[in-house]
Formats: C-alpha cells, sequence, structure tokens
C-alpha cells in the first residue's frame, strides 16, 4: 500500500499504533516498519465508534488513497468506513505510545511484535532464515532434518535436556524401561548426522533447534537456539573457512538489499542507544556501516598460536586488564579475548584455525604436528564466535583413539564409526549459531531479543 501511487478506493487492515487529534490514525499491519496514516474527518463517524480507535484496536478502513499533504509519507488514506475488528481498552493494554524497556518487553513477548523494534527484528530474521536456504540451494546443498531426539552427545560436553516418559529418575534409572529403550535426549547439534548425510549427497545442510543444559544467565546465552550445520564432503579446513566467509558475507548483503527499512530503523535505534556509553565505549561504525564493511572486506586469517603470541604481548595482558591473563600455550580463548582481537588488534572479523587438540571435540582431524587440530573459529565485533567449525577426522584408527580419549562408549557411535570404514573421505563442516547472526545484523545487545520466545535458566514462557 506504501509504494502504490494515488488513487482509487482500497481496503486495508492492521493495529493501531496512534490515533492524534481525533484525526490521523497510524496504521499498521506489520508487513512493514513504515505505518500508513489514515486521514479521518471525525465530523462523519460516529463519537462511540472513534472512541473505540484505541492503541493496540484491530480494523479494517476502507478510503482513496490519495498524495499525502504531510511530510513523512508519500501517500495517506482518506478514510469513508471504519470498522471495529477488535477493541483493545486503552486502560488495560500494556504497550501504550511511549518507550517501554527490553527487560519489561520480555514480560510480554507475546505482544512485543507490535512494537517497532521487535517487528524490524523478527522481519531480519525471516530475512536471514530465508536466505540460508537461498545461499546453500543455490550452491547445490541439500537440506538435511537431522533428529532432534538423539542417543548421542556431538559435544561431549554432558550438558542435555533429558527426553523420558519414565515418571521417576534416579542414578539407578534403568532406561531400558523407557520409551526409545535407551537413554535419550534432546540434541546439542545436527553435526554428526550432516556428516552421514555429506558422505552419500556430497552437500548438505541442517538448519534447526539446538538445546543446551547450560545454566548461563548472559546476554550470548539460550537453553533453545537454532544452528545452521553445512557439511561437504572433499572439503579441507582452508575450503571450511571459504565457504563460511562466503556464506557470512553473502547473507549480510541479503540483508542489506532487501531489508533497508528495518536496518535503517534499527541503525538509528542503536546510534541513540550509544549516546547513553562512554565516548571510548561507543561503536566507530554505525550499524549500516558495520554491515556494509564487513560485506565487502576479507576477513584476517591467523593461526591459533599467531594469535595467543599476540594476546601474550599486547597492552591489556602486560597490564593485568583481562580478567583471564594468557601466559601460556593451549589457554581456551575467552570472549574478552576474542574480542580484543576483533575489535581492538584487527578491527575486522578474524578466523581462528589450528586449536590444541586438547580443548577441542573429539571429530576434529588432528594436523600432523600431534599438537594441534584443524579447528577453525570466526569472531566477529561485539559478538565474539558466531562460527565454530573443523576438518572432520575421516581416519578410523584416530577416530576411534579419539572417542576411547573422550571417555564415549564406542557402542553409542557405531554407525558414526562405519563412515570411516566404508568409503571414508576428508570433509568439513561448520556451525552457525542463528540467534548470534541475528544479533549482530539487527545491532540489539541480547540474545533474547532476537528470537520470539526465548527459553533461558527458570523462564518457559509462552
Amino acid at each position: 500500500m506504501l509504494e502504490k501511487d494515488p488513487g482509487g478506493e482500497h481496503l486495508v487492515k492492521g493495529w493501531v499504533r496512534t490515533f492524534r487529534s481525533n484525526r490521523f490514525i497510524a496504521l499498521n499491519d506489520g508487513s512493514t516498519i513504515k505505518n500508513l496514516q489514515i486521514v479521518v474527518d471525525f465530523e462523519k463517524f460516529d463519537e462511540d465508534q472513534l472512541k473505540r480507535v484505541t492503541t493496540g484496536s484491530a480494523i479494517a478502513i476502507t478510503g482513496e488513497l490519495v498524495e499525502s499533504q504531510g511530510r513523512g509519507q508519500k501517500v495517506e488514506l482518506i478514510a469513508r468506513s471504519i470498522e471495529i475488528i477488535g477493541d483493545a481498552p486503552a486502560e488495560e493494554y500494556p504497550l501504550q505510545p511511549k518507550k517501554h524497556s527490553l527487560e519489561f518487553l520480555r514480560e510480554i513477548a507475546h505482544l512485543r511484535p507490535r512494537t517497532n523494534t521487535f517487528g524490524a527484528v523478527l522481519r531480519l530474521r525471516h530475512a536471514l532464515a530465508y536466505g540460508i536456504h537461498k545461499y546453500f540451494n543455490d550452491r547445490g546443498f541439500y537440506y538435511l532434518h537431522s533428529p532432534v531426539i538423539t542417543g548421542s552427545d556431538a559435544e561431549g560436553a554432558g550438558e542435555m535436556f533429558t527426553v523420558t516418559t519414565l515418571k521417576e529418575l534416579g542414578s539407578k534409572t534403568d532406561f531400558k524401561e523407557d520409551f526409545f529403550g535407551k537413554h535419550t535426549k534432546l540434541t546439542v547439534s545436527g553435526q554428526l548426522e550432516a556428516e552421514l548425510g555429506a558422505l552419500a549427497l556430497s552437500k548438505v545442510y541442517t538448519f534447526g533447534p539446538t538445546f543446551r543444559a547450560e545454566n548461563s544467565n548472559t546476554t550470548r546465552h539460550l537453553a533453545e537456539f537454532w544452528m545452521i550445520e553445512p557439511e561437504v564432503a572433499f572439503n579441507d579446513i582452508n575450503d571450511n573457512m571459504d565457504l563460511a566467509e562466503d556464506c557470512l558475507k553473502y547473507l549480510i548483503g541479503y540483508c542489506l538489499e532487501n531489508c533497508k527499512d528495518d536496518l535503517e530503523f534499527l541503525s538509528q535505534r542503536r546510534e541513540q542507544e550509544q549516546k547513553g556509553l562512554p565516548q571510548d565505549k561507543r561503536d566507530a561504525m554505525t550499524l549500516l556501516e558495520s554491515l556494509t564493511f564487513i560485506a565487502q572486506n576479507d576477513f584476517e586469517r591467523l593461526t591459533y598460536t599467531e594469535a595467543i603470541d599476540i594476546l601474550r604481548n599486547s597492552k591489556m595482558n602486560k597490564k593485568k586488564k583481562f580478567q583471564y591473563p594468557v601466559d601460556e600455550w593451549g589457554v581456551d580463548l575467552q570472549s574478552e579475548h576474542e574480542r580484543y582481537l576483533v575489535e581492538k588488534e584487527f578491527k575486522k572479523p578474524v578466523i581462528l584455525y589450528n586449536y590444541p587438540r586438547e580443548i577441542k571435540a573429539f571429530y576434529m582431524r588432528q594436523n600432523d604436528d600431534n599438537k594441534t587440530v584443524a579447528a577453525m573459529d570466526i569472531l566477529f565485533p561485539g559478538i565474539g564466535e558466531i562460527v565454530g567449525g573443523s576438518q572432520r577426522e575421516e581416519r578410523y584408527g584416530m577416530l576411534q583413539e579419539k572417542i576411547a580419549e573422550f571417555n564415549i562408549p564406542e557402542e553409542e557411535l557405531w554407525w558414526y564409526l562405519d563412515t570411516r570404514k566404508y568409503g571414508t573421505v576428508p570433509h568439513s563442516g561448520f556451525g552457525l549459531g542463528f540467534e548470534r547472526l541475528v544479533l549482530f545484523v539487527t545491532g540489539m545487545s541480547n540474545v533474547r531479543d532476537v528470537i520470539p520466545f526465548p527459553r533461558t535458566p527458570k523462564n518457559a514462557e509462552f
């Protein structure tokens, strides 16, 4: 409607954002950040009916589309008839036209998509999801549905939710009596199943929910989140880094091209938010500038060993300003270290690779130095790790050794080992955290604000 030329009679439906001076209705149906202005000649309408045109009410309006006399919009609708579809009593409706805190809006997650901010976030979330399917489809990948209920722990972390029909659980629970006849859990990753698909179809990807029973109340963690996990047969670690970088650039470029209005709104919102911060804490670029820069420039690539040298010799480390000092090779990098490399040292996304074998998962391919594995992480400004991946260990004997080393019962992964017995090939893949990507693209600061209904410790509302 907003893009149409003036002329003709039209029927529009939506929710009232504001009704000013008993004359101007700002109407929105959720398809755009922009409202349609409805001009009402109040003398032609019943007074009691107009009293029901309140913020949040749903209405249908028939009228003539004309060139707008005011600034801020190209066209407006001159109301001829108004139908109240659903009332929203002003004294009860919690989303009145004023600024609400994000914390308050999390408490009414069933209504917050009606705000400008969350409408924009959810439209961008959709665009990114569509862009992911388009990216992989256009490059010959097959979409594989990996199971949500699993009997294996892909990460070896153990922080998994149990799935059961048993009425009571204890240390001596006999899961043979359970629905599946074994201890099953909600998946932490679709990677292992994606590997099975890649070793038959060559190029696959999964895109689905994953779960971590991690008691973490940070701005970057959820108990239920979505992951994109491509796997490619015959790809090594360098091919893997190329694919991940290209994918991220494509997705950001896709949003810049297709979601201009929402990104402009969120960029302005971010600028306003930054004004409350000290100068040295503000972003050097606006959200739009940052997204454009990343879409158009190569990521920095360096080994874990090179990163440790940079961190160890940094002023931050020497002046003991890191919460976790970097003093020796082999330490697991923390978020503060990752952000230092991205935001201070290189001022661009960074891909780290060849990590110490002791701090990475069992399925990662051991390098010839016997100290490192062909693992890689992509680090983004303000986010830290957004992608984690590796070349997978394709050698049967080596994988057997790693499974034993990680104390994983071999019988749990007999099917995974089979793929190394029958026509094994080098292959690689990565996991892209969808919410962290949405977080970065929207400029929001808390991962709970980029998923419609966040699942966090002590919170499973809605």
